[in-house]
């Protein structure tokens, strides 16, 4: 099994998908023999900006050691939120721009992590470094990747290398990045016609925090009211999941992409510690945070430092 398989996390976004088909194409360009491959299912993001530049959705897997002894993963490095059978195979890359946490491995590796808005952002360095051309339908998933995790260039986490990416690979790609950008994110937005468990599945990411399993999830909407309206029915479901999964929380971020807020539905049994952690009240389960969009940036950081103590 010579092939090197190539993924995101778990319920992968945009940026996990394209990045996984950008790197794996660069690896190709150098001589490996790799596979981009997901984890799970397309969201309607994504699926937009695969369509616009002609790309098919990558092959879904669930072990990956029955496929390849060596894998690559992008856009994420925690192991509860890569493959079920990860420890199986050898970890020969890591491109991401997270936090490290609950990873090792038994050999050396190339690690490539970055306090950048996007893994886009550092394979547009790794493809000039190796003095290879990008394609312009590859330049359009990496510019796509960059719009989504900045929600067009808004996020606290977009930087000026974030930036400088973004204005390169458009022109590579031929198309405007604001225009382009805005319908992509709206393509995604429509959560009116989602099942419970798509929504809460559509990009849920599971943390460790002070010895506590802990689940943020986020959608984006231009309409807060697509969720809320099923607001009992959600509550059910996640109170299941908590007592399936054992978790201290889970928290469901509705990002309104026009005006740039999140509204929590935070249950689980640290819910009031991590409403406290923002000064936030909390009613009906329920919080606004004001001018949080980034779940790496804004969310993830408040809640390990509170939840730690």
């Amino acid at each position: 099994m010579s092939k090197v398989l190539v993924f995101g996390h778990k319920n992968p976004d945009t940026d996990s998908i394209t990045a996984a088909i950008a790197y794996a194409h660069l690896k190709n360009e150098l001589g490996m023999e790799a596979e981009a491959v997901r984890l799970g299912e397309v969201n309607d993001e994504t699926a937009y900006a695969l369509e616009k530049f002609g790309f098919e959705a990558p092959r879904l897997v669930k072990n990956v050691a029955e496929e390849a002894d060596g894998v690559i993963l992008v856009d994420h490095n925690e192991f509860q939120q890569s493959a079920d059978d990860i420890t199986d195979v050898k970890i020969l890359e890591v491109i991401d721009h997270h936090r490290i946490a609950n990873f090792q491995t038994a050999d050396p590796l190339y690690y490539r992590a970055e306090p950048v808005g996007c893994t886009a952002t550092i394979l547009n360095k790794l493809y000039k470094e190796n003095g290879i051309e990008i394609p312009a339908n590859i330049a359009g998933l990496m510019l796509s990747a960059i719009i989504s995790d900045s929600l067009l260039f808004k996020s606290p986490t977009f930087t000026g290398e974030d930036r400088k990416a973004a204005v390169e690979l458009a022109e590579i790609a031929g198309v405007d990045a604001e225009e382009y950008g805005l319908a992509m994110l709206k393509a995604g937005a429509d959560l009116s016609k989602k099942t419970l468990e798509e929504l809460v599945n559509m990009d849920a990411k599971e943390f460790e925090m002070g010895g506590k399993k802990v689940v943020i999830a986020q959608v984006n909407t231009v309409d807060i009211n697509d969720v809320l309206s099923r607001k009992k029915e959600l509550e059910d479901l996640l109170y299941r999941v908590i007592a399936e999964r054992e978790l201290g929380l889970y928290m469901l971020a509705i990002t309104d992409i026009l005006n740039n807020d999140s509204t929590v539905l935070v249950l689980g049994g640290e819910a009031q510690a991590a409403c406290g952690a923002f000064n936030v009240p909390m009613e009906d389960n329920l919080a606004v945070l004001k001018g949080i969009v980034s779940r790496k940036k804004q969310i993830v950081p408040v809640l390990t430092e509170a939840l730690s103590k």
